[in-house]
């Protein structure tokens, strides 16, 4: 069984060093790049199963990166940063990373988002017509959302920003995302709208709206609909 390969793109060399063996011990293997230029020259012709980037590269920013690669290929990506900014969150996610991790980081977690970014991008059946999410039902042919199989009134948009967060199950659907696929690109920053309908959605679906167990808030990035 060929193992899947991992590219580590990150210029300091301890991290490097860090990351190649507790990878190959987790059943990966694993190829490193320090720059850009590497970066986007393994992508294209290692084909690996998995990135993960770090954005400081010494001969540019990994973001390039990130959009050089989905160009031509839906690789997960995931980042690895010393970047803790907002913004910079919102910017990887927007042109197409899968996950943002912050430095200093646990392996654990790491590894935990590294199998949920594989098993997402495993090929599967269509999406199925219903697609439940704990007491959640969604019937997508129908338009309609249960609760503990008791219909819920959905306004059109809440309806489409469920639909849109089931889409992307256990991803982030950052507030541009969200705002440009269902208000339209003229309204990707007026994130009240967004705001409203989640906490209308929360209101309606959630056993709780105030602890939210499957609408899910990433702080200053986005949201995150979870089974």
């Amino acid at each position: 069984m060929m193992l899947q390969r991992i590219l580590v793109v990150d210029d300091e060399p301890q991290i490097q060093r860090f990351l190649k063996p507790a990878l190959t011990a987790a059943g990966f293997d694993v190829e490193t790049a320090a720059t850009a230029a590497d970066a986007k020259r393994l992508a294209a012709t290692r084909a690996p199963a998995l990135i993960v980037l770090d954005l400081g590269l010494p001969d540019g920013d990994g973001k390039t990166v990130i959009e050089t690669v989905r160009a031509f290929s839906a690789v997960p990506i995931i980042v690895l940063s010393a970047r803790d900014q907002e913004i910079e969150k919102i910017a990887a996610l927007d042109l197409g990373a899968n996950d943002y991790v912050e430095k200093p980081f646990g392996i654990g977690e790491l590894l935990a988002r590294i199998r949920v970014a594989l098993r997402q991008a495993e090929p599967g059946p269509a999406a199925a017509p219903i697609r439940h999410f704990g007491a959640i039902t969604l019937d997508h042919e129908h338009r309609r959302v249960l609760v503990d199989n008791a219909q819920v009134h959905l306004t059109p948009k809440e309806f489409d920003l469920f639909e849109l967060l089931a889409a992307n199950a256990n991803k982030v659907v950052t507030h541009r995302q969200a705002l440009s696929q269902i208000w339209g690109p003229a309204h990707q920053d007026d994130a009240q709208y967004l705001r409203v309908v989640i906490g209308q959605l929360r209101a309606k679906v959630e056993a709780d709206p105030k602890l939210p167990r499957h609408i899910l808030t990433e702080a200053g990035v986005g949201y995150r609909l979870v089974d």
